[in-house]
């Protein structure tokens, strides 16, 4: 597979992505900030994490890594959200992964989470 990021604004967020030679599609369903047990963290950092690392374990049980992913799409309830969802999102991402990015601010169907992500991985 070959992946291109397409940025031609230079904004450091991917504007689109380019597959060429995908063998294999996974699209994974919103991975909320709840984790096995239950608990949802009440801190929004902390609900980034827990929301990129419930993405993380999807991305392992299908045998892929953050590096496949071609579109992310965060749901946010508050637009006061996006520094710490940038935030952690850099922290999990960096730059060695250049999926499309959106932001959408959105409710949620469980009102205790601040944030929600989607994703589109390709191999």
């Amino acid at each position: 597979m070959r992946k291109t990021p397409i940025n031609p604004s230079g904004t450091g967020w991917a504007q689109g992505c380019a597959v060429d030679q995908a063998e294999r599609l996974v699209f994974i369903a919103g991975q909320v900030p709840q984790g096995k047990d239950g608990v949802i963290p009440s801190d929004i950092t902390e609900q980034c994490r827990l929301a990129w690392a419930n993405v993380v374990h999807q991305l392992d049980t299908a045998g892929l890594k953050l590096e496949n992913l071609v579109n992310v799409r965060v749901y946010l309830t508050d637009r006061q959200y996006i520094p710490e969802m940038i935030a952690v999102r850099n922290e999990v991402l960096g730059m060695r992964a250049e999926p499309a990015f959106t932001v959408v601010l959105a409710e949620l169907y469980d009102a205790r989470w601040c944030i929600e992500i989607e994703t589109v991985a390709a191999a």
